[in-house]
């Protein structure tokens, strides 16, 4: 299982707390230093079964600078926004954990994060 995270976050921080207290094996992706590429946020978003505004941050300055809030939301549109994580990580939803059985979760409550440890995903 790999985390994606931001030391400075608290959800992240506390993701981190509760894959310890499990005993997770994971590996930690400090996405801001090593961002993703557009290929991987396209799989990772297949991944969690959502599209890139889904996850975008659309709160920070450079979203707002880049007028993010009012741009289009639709499948024409999904390139467009993928790019934009890509140049800036910053606008990416944090934590995210993909976990070992192929999926993956935006892990922003205790709920979340147990749901990518081994039997911890809800079925049915």
């Amino acid at each position: 299982m790999e985390i994606w995270i931001n030391p400075a976050c608290s959800k992240c921080r506390s993701a981190l707390s509760v894959l310890d207290a499990e005993g997770a094996s994971y590996t930690v992706r400090r996405y801001l230093d090593d961002p993703p590429t557009e290929a991987e946020l396209g799989a990772l978003l297949e991944r969690l079964g959502l599209e890139p505004w889904d996850i975008a941050r659309v709160g920070e300055p450079v979203a707002q600078q880049a007028g993010l809030p009012r741009w289009p939301r639709g499948a024409a549109d999904r390139a467009r926004w993928i790019a934009a994580l890509a140049r800036h990580p910053v606008l990416i939803q944090r934590p995210i954990i993909t976990a070992d059985d192929g999926h993956a979760v935006v892990a922003r409550t205790e709920e979340a994060v147990r749901s990518a440890l081994p039997g911890g995903r809800k079925t049915g």
